[in-house]
């Protein structure tokens, strides 16, 4: 046993039962180094503490382990579902983690109408199909999900073309007293206005349904029998609105090439390793329709292939599985936690038949994982792979562009960094007009990279209007009081969390002015003056002359225009110029209108919100209404009628 651990971690160890489960490893700071699956828990931890594994990754990670925790499960399967929850919403260190940036959309068909088409909500009579993201509910059907947003729209437009279903929203479709533009270009039918029987409505409801599940067959079958059934009651005109429908049917069939393999609901992965960074490209078939595809880059790919090679090794008596197979396997673990699993997935590389047994117990349905395919699914593996590579040769040829920036930068302003992919800038800018609604960005760099999730805004108060000194002090304060206070706490001492540090670089938009106020703001803190450089304009204030001042006293320096750390200045910059500007610019907007006051009047919930929208035309018509109009809204009465006329002048 390791003689680095404490006894009290190692008798864990040795008394770790020989059951399936998952274990987590953490380290003196409380942070969590990683998660694993065991089909032996026993075996399996204690293979990390009885060998010696010098100073590889895994040798690292083990080092710092120093406190364990464990959960037993009933099997392997429920392990592999258990870890990827768990990396999935912690985050560990030494984990392949992959990080959606949003959630995937649907395509929705409103309200659950009888076959008849009847239902008690009138605007449901007629359902209307959108676009949509979110959580799904049983109150209305969902398709998909799509790989994108663009897919969702060009589906909406086939039902148009072929069905021609309504897609306004419901306040819109209440209030209508004539057809619209779409009915005009033959994309609706009209129901508002009553022009379409709600049972022949319903009808195109479950022929466009029918179209999004890829029963193409059947349906044109179903309209045929429509089509001669109107015919034999001598109904020429309805038979002629059907063939028209098979019509456009069978051309949107022939341009979306629909394969009747057989292939209704298919995703199909494929993964490329490269220069330490990895792809892995989804591809969807929903319907028999290829929708498109969406490329995933993880992170941690090095550091997490060390740990996991080490530890199929000890699982499979030596073998090493490659890099891409271990990818591909923690991608499909982690998305399909949150996203439905279509029946068959085709991959580039083999995978686990475990994971394929977890993800049929998930769906509570049988999963396939289909390796070498062949004739359609070959063709879609092969535009998968090639869609992979493309992707990660412009992510590997942008991060070496970002890098070749923040070597120049560092090299440029002689920063002390070891790791340049920690090397971290915070810039701040201020903006507003002629004073009013005065904010401060605050933008953050590091990892070759903006990171948007580490933004703030700042609401400047208490100042002259348009005095940008004091606006600047003010957000150094706020920024760097909670930095100086957790540095004095420490003792001088490395602090942990990342808001809490003070970052390798401040940015200031702004001349020796306000590098001046930022000195100021340091040295009351007491913090180093010297990561303080401004961004002054140059000459004309043109793009490509900016000096850098510096606040600790060294003579102001322009780099060049073709310079690649001015390059990284300006981008930093920019980025803070612009986040600041639309923040001022949406609160400016707020108050000019009114937007969030009527929500702050009492007595005017959503539902009064929205009759006085609609019966105004917005909020600027409710501004203009006198005390009477205001009453003639359902709801309002006099007394309400008049603390709304105060409260929006």
């Amino acid at each position: 046993m390791s003689k680095v651990h404490s006894e009290e971690l190692l008798a864990q160890v040795a008394a770790l039962p020989p059951l399936p489960g998952v274990y987590r490893y953490f380290d003196a700071q409380e942070q969590l180094l990683y998660v694993g699956k065991a089909s032996n828990l026993k075996r399996r931890v204690g293979s990390y503490f009885t060998k010696q594994h010098g100073g590889t990754r895994i040798g690292h990670m083990v080092g710092k382990i120093a406190r364990l925790e464990t959960t037993v499960v009933r099997s392997e399967a429920e392990a592999l579902l258990l870890e990827n929850n768990l990396i999935k919403t912690q985050h560990p260190k030494y984990n392949i983690l992959f990080r959606d940036d949003k959630s995937y959309p649907y395509l929705k068909i409103s309200g659950i109408a009888a076959k008849d088409g009847t239902t008690d909500d009138p605007s449901q009579r007629f359902p209307r199909v959108s676009y949509y993201r979110g959580g799904i509910d049983k109150k209305n059907r969902y398709f998909g999900p799509y790989p994108n947003a663009w897919a969702v729209k060009q589906t909406i437009e086939l039902l148009q073309k072929v069905f021609r279903l309504r897609t306004c929203e419901d306040t819109v479709y209440a209030h209508r007293t004539r057809p619209c533009l779409l009915y005009q270009i033959k994309r609706c039918t009209a129901p508002c206005v009553n022009y379409v029987s709600p049972e022949d409505y319903a009808e195109d409801v479950r022929g466009a349904e029918a179209l999004l599940r890829g029963e193409t067959d059947e349906l044109l079958k179903k309209l045929e029998a429509r089509m001669l059934a109107h015919s034999d009651r001598l109904e020429f005109e309805q038979a002629a609105a059907v063939r028209n429908q098979i019509t456009a049917l069978a051309r949107v069939l022939h341009q979306q090439a629909v394969e009747t393999l057989g292939d209704k609901d298919v995703d199909i992965l494929a993964v490329r390793v490269e220069g330490g960074r990895a792809c892995v490209n989804l591809a969807m078939v929903r319907g028999g329709r290829h929708l498109g595809d969406r490329a995933y880059f993880p992170s941690q790919v090095e550091e997490a292939s060390a740990v996991y090679s080490a530890e199929e090794a000890e699982a499979t008596s030596g073998a090493d599985r490659p890099v891409a197979v271990q990818v591909l396997e923690a991608f499909i673990a982690q998305h399909y936690l949150e996203v439905a699993v279509p029946p068959v997935l085709v991959v580039s590389e083999p995978i686990d038949p475990v994971l394929v047994e977890a993800l049929s117990e998930q769906a509570c349905s049988r999963v396939s994982a289909v390796h070498q395919p062949r004739e359609q699914r070959r063709a879609w593996l092969e535009m998968a792979q090639a869609n992979a590579k493309i992707q990660l040769a412009r992510l590997l040829a942008e991060e070496g562009s970002q890098q070749a920036r923040t070597h120049a930068l560092a090299e440029a302003l002689a920063l002390d960094v070891e790791n340049l992919d920690e090397l971290t800038a915070e810039c701040f800018d201020i903006s507003h007009t002629a004073g009013e609604q005065t904010q401060a960005s605050c933008v953050v760099f590091q990892h070759h990279k903006m990171q948007h999730s580490a933004y703030r805004r700042y609401k400047i108060e208490g100042i002259t209007p348009g005095d940008d000194y004091a606006a600047m002090r003010q957000v150094l304060q706020r920024r760097y009081q909670p930095v100086a206070q957790a540095q004095q706490e420490a003792g001088g001492a490395e602090v942990t969390r990342r808001e809490l540090r003070l970052p390798d670089l401040v940015l200031i938009d702004g001349g020796r002015g306000q590098v001046a106020m930022a000195r100021e703001v340091f040295e009351q803190l007491g913090l180093d003056v010297s990561r303080i450089v401004g961004v002054e304009k140059g000459e004309g204030r043109k793009v490509g002359l900016e000096e850098l001042v510096f606040a600790d006293g060294r003579e102001k320096v322009y780099l060049g225009h073709d310079s690649a750390a001015l390059m990284l200045v300006a981008q930093i910059r920019d980025e803070a110029h612009r986040f600041a500007i639309t923040g001022m610019r949406a609160a400016r907007a707020r108050v000019r209108t009114g937007g969030s006051r009527l929500e702050d009047i009492p007595g005017i919930g959503p539902r009064r919100r929205a009759r006085l929208l609609q019966r105004f035309g917005g909020v600027k018509g409710v501004q203009d209404a006198s005390v009477q109009d205001l009453m003639t809204v359902e709801g309002v009465s006099h007394q309400l009628a008049e603390a709304i006329y105060r409260a929006l002048r």
